[in-house]
């Protein structure tokens, strides 16, 4: 069969397999994963009960209903002995070099085939079912992420969060919990890891322990290794959903209110200067993502990440990314040399993933002067806050301007701050949208246009609140919503506002 290995010593007709002499060695190397030794015996038992008829794989996609009977199984010693003699068989059964020459689909069907072969040839003992977890896992192993596969597939985990080759953790509705999956060491692990930053030209092993990259989808990855983390390699990956989530959606799931919704819809529309303020977690990247569905299609719009994640679905569309130095400590680029750089793109807009540094002053710079309905977000707690850090920032830069010129620069280049937070039941809000007025004296006077009010919390510990108008009839956008057409729809969002909250 094509991708195996072929014996010389004996030849098989067509459609035969192998025997098991040619096949199967009794160990040997794992090129890939590097497995554990054989453990002793021939015939190991599986302790877990089998799944019941008609469920399907672990790694199978599965509706958010469906979540709470699809946690991988806690799987028994005996478990990962079977599954190490098995791999150990495949990888010096199989040809790598022919394989990697099969579409995913095939090799898949390729690996299956000679894993079944392996198990009859072993006489292994196990259940259908059991069979069927051992080919996903062995299949996810040699082709994919490993035991992170059934995690990756499930929609509705937020994050995961790998604490070594024993402990793997999830968010889920925004609640971490411990999964039975594992892996087989901190060997596997590290593999894995390896495999997943290779993907964008980065690196992770002791010389460089520490990683960012991100997978296929955007989704963000951040590796650890040793002798940094000390109890083995730690991953976390901060999963992007497959459906993407729209502003309609954050309406639904209480996020924002439908009014806030609308201004925040004509906000990204005037092009304002918008930065989006929160902690980890928060769900400022989503935001953004939402906030850029209402660019004009014909814009040329410009990102600059650390780790490529925003989706923009517009079709002009440059995506910048730093890199981190190489073994001699040489070619770093930082995302200040990135917004420096798109200056000289032609952008119309200008969107930054996480500002964390002195590039915050270069897109100050480029939202004063001409590239309106630039965004970005930052780390912080309030939309107060958020400036502050912004003004730290510019001195951690080194620029030397007296902090009344600082605060007169951001006077002029941000227009509104939309604050988000995730609250203590998991749940993830947005609670302030607050423009900046201008200044008095050397205090930047700034109006919230929208609060977000807890009244409370129920029974299950769900907290209770709604959105609320503070009142202000005319934004200080409010010209700008005019020069783009748009006052009668600002007057109508901010009347609606105000009678909502009535």
């Amino acid at each position: 069969m094509f991708g195996r290995r072929h014996s010389g010593s004996k030849t098989t007709g067509a459609g035969e397999r192998p025997t098991a002499a040619e096949t199967v060695p009794s160990g040997g190397a794992d090129t890939l994963l590097a497995p554990t030794s054989d453990a002793p015996g021939s015939r190991p038992a599986f302790s877990a009960a089998p799944l019941p008829p008609g469920a399907p794989a672990p790694a199978s996609r599965v509706s958010e209903q469906a979540r709470p009977t699809m946690l991988p199984r806690e799987r028994s010693e005996n478990y990962y002995d079977t599954k190490s003699q098995v791999f150990s068989a495949l990888i010096d059964t199989i040809d790598l070099s022919q394989l990697a020459k099969l579409d995913a689909d095939s090799a898949r069907e390729e690996i299956r085939d000679i894993v079944n072969d392996i198990i009859a040839i072993k006489n292994f003992v196990m259940s259908i079912a059991e069979q069927e977890e051992l080919l996903d896992d062995i299949c996810n192993d040699v082709l994919g992420f490993g035991p992170l596969e059934p995690l990756l597939a499930r929609d509705e985990i937020a994050d995961i969060m790998v604490n070594g080759a024993r402990r793997v953790y999830i968010e889920v509705d925004g609640k971490v919990e411990q999964t039975g999956i594992r892996f087989r060491d901190n060997q596997q692990l590290l593999n894995i890891c390896q495999r997943i930053v290779s993907q964008v030209g980065r690196r992770v092993d002791e010389s460089s322990p520490i990683c960012d990259a991100r997978l296929p989808d955007g989704s963000r990855v951040n590796v650890i290794a040793p002798p940094l983390a000390i109890d083995g390699p730690s991953l976390t990956i901060r999963k992007f959903r497959k459906d993407k989530l729209t502003l309609d959606q954050l309406v639904r799931y209480g996020t924002i209110s439908p009014e806030g919704a609308e201004l925040l819809k004509i906000i990204g529309r005037v092009r304002c200067n918008v930065v989006i303020a929160g902690g980890t977690g928060s769900g400022k990247t989503t935001l953004l993502n939402c906030l850029t569905n209402f660019i004009d299609r014909d814009e040329r719009i410009i990102t600059c990440e650390d780790s490529a994640e925003l989706q923009l679905q517009q079709p002009h569309v440059v995506r910048l990314e730093t890199r981190p130095p190489n073994l001699e400590g040489e070619g770093e680029v930082t995302m200040r040399d990135l917004v420096r750089n798109c200056l000289r793109m032609r952008p119309e807009r200008i969107i930054v993933g996480e500002v964390r540094g002195p590039e915050v002053f270069d897109l100050l710079q480029a939202m004063n002067t001409g590239h309106d309905g630039s965004m970005g977000t930052i780390h912080a707690n309030s939309p107060r806050e958020s400036l502050n850090r912004i003004e730290s920032m510019v001195a951690m830069g080194g620029f030397q301007l007296p902090q009344k010129t600082v605060r007169e620069i951001i006077v002029g280049s941000i227009d509104v701050v939309i604050q988000v937070s995730r609250l203590r039941d998991g749940s993830r809000r947005i609670t302030h949208v607050s423009e900046v007025v201008g200044m008095e004296g050397d205090v930047i006077i700034m109006q919230d246009l929208m609060l977000y009010d807890i009244s409370g919390e129920d029974g299950s510990g769900r907290i209770l609140g709604k959105h609320v108008s503070t009142g202000i009839g005319r934004p200080a956008f409010w010209d700008r919503a005019r020069y783009y057409g748009e006052e009668a729809r600002l007057a109508a969002t901010l009347e609606a506002m105000e009678k909502g909250a009535e």
